[in-house]
């Protein structure tokens, strides 16, 4: 038995499904059963509960040869680095009390530095946590920015005709498909080929800039002539506010993009072979659904 956390997420999702496709059992995680119903379909073990709630998770946990597990955003709390410490800590409680030995966890890029680097600092702090653990073989996910956090420009784009962020607008950074994170993280479940802590660093295909990626996808949109604007942080801060955001996630995330501005989110290798992933921006984007992703 494969545990997965965020069974209904982007890459919780595509991780219990390419493992169903390869003939493993699957306990599926998630906050919502209905949302889980389509994996129960799949033919996945489907458990609804708090990824909060250490009780609930030791239950899901215990069993299984290997989980997955992530720090689910809440955008809407009043205190994202105490929601994500209650979090990152029933993770571990679980971990501790279930038994599993092998753990495949989503980080990002940048949660190697323990400040200055806004949303990722909670990240920091959940790999310290886990390198903590006895006993315990840990792989460390590091993936870059995910290209799915394009779809969330989709009501600007569709009200005011642009794509807007705070990162400047040609510095090209590493961008990915939440598939190919998808794809290690499956692979990791299924062969559990490493042992103590490992950090896997993953960059996509290559370093795109926001000027560039918007241009690709205004094309697949039908709008060719979509252009990016930088807003200025506290311009980008209320911005996100107003879109019902909360005053501490707004502010880690304008935090977040001025260490990308300023080169301090890097991999520790540079770009190789090893932590270059085959998705094209162009490729998915051409995979949206135009329902879905044409505003």
């Amino acid at each position: 038995m494969l545990t997965v956390m965020g069974a209904t997420g982007n890459t919780g999702k595509k991780v219990v499904e390419l493992l169903l496709a390869a003939g493993q059992q699957v306990r599926a995680l998630g906050r919502s059963e209905p949302r889980l119903g389509a994996l129960a379909a799949q033919g996945a073990e489907v458990l609804a509960g708090d990824p909060g709630d250490a009780a609930f998770l030791t239950r899901a946990f215990r069993g299984a040869s290997a989980v997955y597990v992530m720090l689910p955003a809440d955008r809407e709390s009043p205190d994202y680095h105490e929601a994500q410490r209650a979090k990152g800590e029933a993770i571990i409680q679980a971990l501790r009390e279930s038994g599993v030995r092998h753990v495949v966890a989503l980080s990002s890029l940048g949660a190697d530095q323990p400040e200055g680097t806004g949303l990722l600092v909670t990240l920091h702090a959940q790999e310290e946590r886990l390198k903590a653990l006895e006993n315990t073989n840990i792989l460390l996910l590091r993936p870059a920015s995910f290209f799915e956090n394009f779809l969330d420009a989709l009501p600007i784009i569709q009200h005011q005709g642009i794509n807007a962020d705070a990162v400047e607008p040609d510095h090209a950074i590493p961008m990915i498909a939440s598939r190919d994170i998808a794809e290690v993280a499956a692979r990791a479940l299924v062969q559990r080929d490493w042992s103590g802590i490992v950090v896997r660093e993953l960059l996509g295909q290559r370093d795109l800039s926001y000027r560039e990626a918007t241009r690709i996808f205004g094309a697949r949109l039908g709008r060719p002539e979509l252009d990016y604007v930088q807003l200025p942080p506290e311009e980008m801060r209320q911005a996100m506010v107003q879109a019902g955001m909360s005053e501490t996630f707004a502010g880690l995330y304008v935090q977040m993009t001025q260490a990308f501005n300023e080169d301090r989110v890097q991999p520790r290798a540079g770009r190789t072979a090893d932590n270059t992933t085959p998705t094209r921006f162009e490729d998915f984007v051409a995979g949206l659904a135009l329902d879905s992703a044409n505003p």
